[in-house]
């Protein structure tokens, strides 16, 4: 087991009426996104309901910006942690909580047994009780000791390669639906949490994709929701200039769009490995041509031709691909046939589960580096 020591901040601990007030802010905010900050006007009108915001202005969860409230970045550091505990309560037991290889190495964890001292390798690992023994086999006992370079032993420790991962977010309007992106936005905050404070070296970046895509922060993270639906018809055939997608319909899913933001925030990362995971519900209907972005329902080859493009181009940049494909009502619908080959052309996993199985889907994935097809029924 692991301690991790830091520096008292000085803010006193939460009490019990503290501890609930603040759930009960949590699961406001991810069931509401950046609307539960505006009904919070509407609570300051009720006695009790103000005398909790006023307790939680006090342990600097929240704080008031004018006439709105917001999410202090305390708050959102509580929030994380809070939906990290709540995945690894949830996680089976028996699976390791690192991404080892078979090669030896300095950063991970030390185990049994030591090495002999190779140039380069970090003095701080030096095994004192074995290096001492080398010494004296070497030059028999009696004082001054004579140590040798090559009498250095060190602590053998398992390498633990840095890994870099985008999290490919779909916000489209469907992801309201069965709570999904209430559990994929809580998956995400609880990566966030997990590389913060276990894998200080790794990164994750998160970009939501719809309409377009953007990079999402993680203190935006929370207040995050789904694309509201705008359109209605049966089929629609829209054509829009990229500098004016802000001003489209913005339910629609175009991952090709995503893969191509997670790929240029790839290229800026260092980690040994990189990877993405993709949280979807259904298949791409929007895709980019030149300087336009084609919305197209229902979803056209064309589309699948050039989201499956982008993601081969970048597995051939050493990029592993993870689709994560929430199923509660889709389940023996044709879309999960793009899954099928987006994960035969990018030699990666695919995952088909419930929203409510998706963080230990993830975590499993990420901590365990499984690279095997996964059912979760």
């Amino acid at each position: 087991m692991r301690f991790r020591y830091s520096e008292f901040d000085g803010e006193p601990f939460q009490g019990q009426q503290g501890l609930q007030a603040f759930d009960q802010l949590m699961e406001f905010v991810l069931e509401y996104g950046d609307h539960a900050l505006d009904a919070l006007r509407q609570l300051e009108l009720d006695p009790e309901q103000s005398e909790i915001l006023d307790r939680l202005v006090q342990d600097g969860l929240l704080e008031k910006v004018g006439a709105r409230w917001r999410l202090t970045p305390r708050a959102v550091d509580a929030m994380q942690k809070k939906a990290l505990m709540e995945v690894f309560a949830n996680l089976r037991k028996g699976h390791r909580d690192g991404h080892e290889t078979r090669d030896r190495g300095q950063l991970g964890e030390r185990t049994e047994g030591t090495k002999p001292y190779e140039f380069g390798d970090p003095v701080s690992e030096l095994e004192l009780n074995a290096t001492l023994r080398n010494t004296i086999k070497r030059t028999g006992p009696g004082v001054p000791l004579r140590i040798a370079e090559r009498d250095f032993e060190l602590h053998q420790s398992e390498h633990q390669a840095s890994c870099s991962t985008v999290i490919l977010l779909d916000m489209s309007g469907s992801m309201a639906r069965y709570h999904r992106f209430y559990h994929a936005k809580k998956c995400a905050m609880a990566m966030h949490a997990l590389i913060t404070q276990r894998f200080p070296q790794d990164t994750v970046d998160v970009v939501g994709f719809y309409s377009g895509a953007a990079v999402i922060p993680d203190h935006k993270l929370p207040l995050l929701s789904p694309k509201p639906v705008t359109i209605f018809d049966y089929q629609v055939r829209m054509r829009v200039a990229m500098e004016q997608i802000d001003q489209a319909p913005q339910h629609f899913t175009n991952l090709q769009m995503g893969l191509m933001l997670a790929r240029r925030i790839l290229a800026r990362r260092g980690g040994d490995n990189k990877q993405i995971f993709i949280i979807t519900d259904g298949e791409p209907t929007a895709h980019v041509q030149g300087d336009y972005i084609y919305l197209l329902y229902p979803p056209q080859a064309s589309t699948t031709i050039t989201t499956l493009k982008e993601a081969v181009q970048i597995t051939r940049q050493g990029v592993r691909i993870s689709t994560f494909a929430l199923t509660e009502d889709y389940a023996y619908m044709d879309w999960v046939g793009f899954v099928d080959q987006l994960t035969k052309v990018t030699r990666g996993v695919a995952f088909y589960c419930a929203s409510g199985d998706l963080a230990d889907c993830i975590m499993e994935s990420y901590l365990s580096g499984k690279k095997k097809r996964k059912h979760v029924h």
